[in-house]
């Protein structure tokens, strides 16, 4: 059967999450809703990753199969019938075997502080109205760099067969008063991001030092770690395939 990847945006605010739960508004069920609605037929999608409620992504991918005509632009249709704070950007024909989340190579994230209060950014990033230094935050980003067992920075219900993730870019910058924090993985743990994030601050900050966060790490104990950073300032940024996976047919 044809299968096809369906790049989306959302605003996560209004959701409990990217995946269909049974209680609870979410990503996957606006879109299956409205792709009931386009196909005249039940469709379920199959997510690339998996976001908690209130993160945000610019780009992230699910697939679904469907054997009967696509006719028109289905990404001008379905915008048309989804909420303002979701967007599809693309509906891509794929090789049958393609799998949104087994074939990624690559996620990547952005978290966003800022110092100055911003009703721009209030639904965005996380507001700390306080000094960090720079470059400790960048020595503790480069701590995590290669591969890792992330225990200590995974929430205690996070239901996966190991915690090893290679870690391949982890870089904060800073400008006009926002702290972006950038990092890129082959896989990520629910609430990894937001723990690293928490916990760096507090190196930023000269909370703890940077052998402290060091040892937090090979501790594989995730009441070492500090897990307050805010779902909203979390973006997940895009989801990486091999070359030619994506391309038309």
């Amino acid at each position: 059967m044809p299968r096809y990847f369906l790049s989306v945006s959302y605003l996560g605010t209004r959701y409990a999450g990217s995946q269909v739960q049974d209680n609870g508004q979410t990503i996957q069920g606006e879109i299956e809703r409205c792709l009931a609605i386009l196909f005249r037929q039940a469709v379920s999608l199959t997510g690339s990753s998996r976001t908690d409620a209130g993160v945000h992504a610019r780009k992230n991918y699910y697939h679904f199969d469907w054997e009967g005509e696509i006719s028109g632009d289905p990404v001008y249709q379905l915008n048309a019938l989804l909420p303002s704070d979701i967007a599809v950007r693309e509906v891509v024909a794929v090789p049958e075997g393609a799998h949104s989340r087994f074939d990624a190579t690559a996620r990547r994230y952005i978290y966003t502080v800022y110092d100055q209060k911003s009703p721009f950014l209030h639904d965005r990033g996380w507001y700390y109205p306080y000094p960090m230094d720079l470059s400790l935050l960048n020595m503790a980003a480069g701590i995590i760099l290669g591969e890792h067992d992330f225990t200590s920075f995974a929430k205690r219900n996070a239901q996966v067969h190991t915690h090893d993730c290679t870690i391949m870019a982890s870089k904060w910058e800073f400008n006009n008063g926002i702290y972006s924090y950038t990092v890129q993985g082959n896989r990520f743990l629910r609430g990894m991001v937001r723990g690293l994030v928490a916990t760096m601050v507090k190196v930023g900050r000269a909370k703890i030092s940077l052998d402290e966060f060091a040892e937090i790490l090979l501790s594989k104990d995730c009441t070492n770690a500090d897990f307050s950073a805010p779902a909203k300032g979390l973006l997940l940024d895009d989801v990486i395939y091999p070359n030619g996976l994506l391309c038309h047919s």
